[in-house]
């Protein structure tokens, strides 16, 4: 059976993954740095393994590459992260460095671990979760916005570098998804976290079935497509605004040029 290694895969879109890969026959190592519980339900009959581990250190990247266990890891999703709402002053810096840890440096150290293999083997899929956030500067959620901004631009690096390995790099940029990322992130009490949201199976699937066509990039759902376009052309400050107008707490209403 093939092997699939999904992070993040305890909720929102990497348990959906986990639950595309399993009814595409794959064999599953899901982690995630907060507990299962219930997660599993629609993957039981599956061959699953479950890692709970922090990927925003060495020693977490470390302890989930020994449970791959020298297994051919066939599809990588690169899916753990997690936002951080409130004005970049006023956060805690110990929770802006968990949050680069996990999202950047936490996701590459594991991308360069499993890539090497992959593409010794001269066959692989690589699925990274960036956002179409890292369009746009992310006033009231400007560390999260910039970590997917790497993201998204490191996808195509890797993508240009891999390509007559056998290896393709898929980068799926969702845009305001439902998960616990808007509780973890403290962002309820803002527009976008009280507002209405794609379900996570939308994103996930457009993402799986890009990711085995080996295509590039997915922007799931048209009104995604139409802000992907729009942005190109919108002004930075512009895009800032719009940003801090979706993701600044509803008890802070100034605005600033």
């Amino acid at each position: 059976m093939p092997f699939a290694l999904i992070t993040g895969a305890s909720s929102g879109i990497g348990l959906e993954l986990a639950t595309l890969a399993a009814a595409d026959g794959y064999t599953l190592l899901l982690a995630a740095d907060r507990p299962f519980d219930h997660a599993l339900a629609n993957l039981a009959g599956a061959p699953v393994e479950t890692i709970q581990v922090d990927l925003s250190t060495a020693e977490g990247v470390a302890a989930l590459d020994e449970r791959i266990a020298g297994r051919r890891v066939d599809v990588l999703c690169a899916n753990a992260g997690h936002g951080l709402g409130q004005g970049f002053l006023d956060q805690d810096f110990a929770a802006v460095r968990n949050l680069v840890e996990t999202n950047v440096i936490g996701t590459l150290d594991l991308l360069q671990r499993v890539g090497r293999r992959m593409r010794d083997q001269r066959d692989g899929r690589i699925l990274i979760t960036g956002s179409i956030a890292g369009l746009i500067p992310g006033a009231f959620q400007a560390a999260y916005n910039a970590s997917k901004a790497f993201l998204d631009n490191f996808s195509y690096a890797l993508r240009n570098e891999l390509h007559d390995t056998g290896v393709t790099v898929t980068c799926l940029m969702p845009g305001v998804t439902e998960s616990d990322f808007w509780e973890r992130a403290e962002t309820t009490n803002t527009p976008a976290g009280a507002g209405a949201k794609d379900p996570a199976d939308a994103p996930a699937r457009a993402g799986w079935e890009a990711m085995k066509a080996g295509s590039a990039q997915v922007s799931p759902g048209w009104l995604n497509t139409l802000e992907r376009a729009i942005l190109h052309i919108v002004p930075d400050r512009a895009k800032a605004e719009l940003n801090a107008r979706m993701m600044r707490p509803n008890d802070k209403a100034q605005v600033h040029d």
